[in-house]
């Protein structure tokens, strides 16, 4: 009767890992993305580790990734890693279809039969994978057991991809001291983190169209309630709405509002015990004022401080109240500066990535002087924007000031000229933008900053971490992935299934969006393309604006 009243064919909100009802975000097509290439393509052997937090989708996952995966690939999956050495292997072995008769029980009986399977196995062109759910589970016994099975291998390739599945309880256990070897073959990670509001949103609207309902059965403000008590976790989500639903159906409301959804997550989740009654809050207050006179009542008695007399009178006592604000530079003042300032690029370059919390080994001073498309995994750059689209960005970046002469009307003093200096904009508004100017934070007019700057700047910002180079046509992987993903989104298209290459459909769909958006039209995927396609993450430092 629930399903007919909101017009559902099937339950839209079941904890099962069906692959029918999987909605992906951006950071499960990222994990996807990994464990498919992880397992078709890349790194000939080794561990592929996913991590998430219970309920993020990370079994599920696994079922469609095992949908997807190509006939020349033989998977054991191990769902129970509660499981001796001798047990584990035989699990793996039975997976397999392995006809261990007369090895049961003995470890160097099931390893020379993968052993022989496996040589079997690469001899005909096919990849053999095992892939080991809740592998925070496994005992230290069990885990030393599994690396060794990845010592499979021939001259030339390892015969054997290992998947760790497990709570982030897995990355703590991996690494252990006495872990490191095994630690060392894992050649990708991928962390899976809760839904954003947008992202819940979307998803129990997919959950909904695809269970057949007619009409949507929660408000707007129901959704939002959600994302709150669920924290973007799916299998919560499931678990809430679908009472929820209950609720709205014994007492007959369409569509379900926020008021049920606040019932439904009192009833299902999990609440602390009380162990002893909470004090009321006039008890409270009453308590904490009588510990703080009896506190204030003990403090010996102590001169205040005077002022220190190198201060202006009252300027001790602003600087305690509130930070100054950054001084601000008349015109002639700010040719001066950039007259003086030293042209290095290093200085603002190193304040520019200590924003960004780009670490040394990630990339430097000379990559960013380069500004290759891709400084590092993950990591862009693009040069020569004007100043109203680094506004728009609303990014902090590297411009270029060029020394011009002193404004009419200032007192003329002889300046030692360099050319200009670089800054970092820090803010911006209609009116003024906030530099680091010369290892100080300074405030000038909008008007003043333009007439210094020449459109010479460097600006860097954070995509998905798969994106590791600028793909080229006839690339596949895990970026050529998100990109089709990202290029079917903007035409409207459909999902995509498998891996995807960048043919020539590719190609003329990335001319398609690079006209749209006034770019270059050159069907290459770079910094510019990859942002108006929504690589950009919102992680990261914001431009601030300036306030008088």
């Amino acid at each position: 009767m629930l399903l007919e009243t909101y017009g559902f064919a099937e339950a839209p909100f079941s904890i099962t890992p069906d692959p029918r009802f999987v909605y992906l975000s951006e950071r499960h097509r990222e994990a996807l993305a990994h464990l498919h290439y992880g397992i078709t393509q890349g790194g000939g052997g080794g561990f592929v580790q996913l991590t998430g937090e219970v309920g993020t989708g990370k079994t599920t996952l696994c079922r469609l990734l095992l949908e997807q995966l190509p006939e020349t690939v033989r998977v054991a999956l191990v769902l129970n890693p509660l499981l001796s050495p001798v047990e584990l292997l035989e699990t793996i072995a039975e997976e397999l279809r392995l006809d261990i008769d007369g090895a049961r029980g003995s470890l160097k009986g099931l390893y020379d039969r993968l052993n022989a399977y496996l040589i079997d196995a690469y001899a005909q062109g096919l990849r053999v994978v095992v892939i080991i759910d809740e592998a925070q589970n496994l005992s230290m016994a069990a885990l030393e057991q599994v690396r060794l099975l990845t010592n499979l291998e021939t001259p030339t390739q390892k015969l054997l991809q290992m998947v760790l599945l497990g709570q982030p309880e897995l990355r703590d256990l991996l690494d252990r001291p006495e872990l490191r070897q095994l630690a060392q073959r894992i050649t990708a990670r991928f962390h899976l983190t809760p839904l954003d509001a947008d992202e819940v949103d979307g998803y129990v609207r997919h959950r909904v169209a695809v269970a057949g309902a007619t009409r949507f059965p929660f408000t707007r403000l129901a959704v939002k309630r959600l994302h709150q008590h669920s924290g973007g976790v799916p299998r919560l989500i499931n678990v809430i709405a679908e009472r929820a639903l209950l609720a709205g159906y014994a007492r007959d409301e369409h569509p379900v509002g926020e008021r049920l959804v606040d019932l439904a997550a009192r009833e299902v989740l999990v609440r602390p015990l009380k162990r002893l009654p909470r004090p009321s809050t006039a008890v409270t207050v009453a308590a904490a004022l009588v510990l703080a006179i009896g506190v204030f009542a003990l403090l010996p008695e102590r001169p205040l401080a005077p002022p220190s007399p190198e201060l202006a009178p009252g300027l001790a006592e602003a600087r305690i109240a509130a930070p100054l604000p950054p001084p601000r530079l008349d015109p002639a003042t700010l040719a001066t500066r950039l007259a003086l300032a030293d042209p290095a690029l290093d200085l603002p370059a190193s304040e520019l990535m200590r924003l960004w919390a780009v670490r040394a080994a990630e990339a430097d001073t000379a990559a960013l002087r380069r500004c290759a498309p891709l400084l590092a995994p993950g990591l862009l750059c693009q040069a020569n924007l004007g100043l109203d689209a680094l506004v728009a960005a609303g990014r902090p970046a590297l411009v270029f000031l060029e020394a011009t002469a002193i404004a009419d009307g200032a007192r003329a003093r002889p300046v030692r000229t360099r050319h200009g200096a670089w800054a970092v904009l820090l803010g911006a508004d209609a009116r003024r933008a906030r530099l680091w100017l010369d290892e100080v934070v300074v405030d000038v007019d909008r008007v003043d900053l333009a007439r210094h700057f020449r459109g010479r700047s460097l600006a860097i910002w954070r995509a998905p971490r798969l994106l590791v180079r600028v793909p080229q046509p006839g690339d596949s992987g895990p970026d050529v992935d998100w990109l089709a993903t990202r290029l079917m989104t903007a035409s409207g298209g459909g999902a995509v299934h498998g891996p995807a290459v960048l043919d020539a459909g590719l190609v003329a769909a990335l001319r398609e969006v690079q006209r749209r958006h006034g770019l270059a039209i050159d069907g290459v995927p770079g910094p510019a393309t990859l942002r108006a396609l929504g690589a950009e993450r919102d992680a990261g430092p914001r431009l601030r604006e300036v306030l008088e």
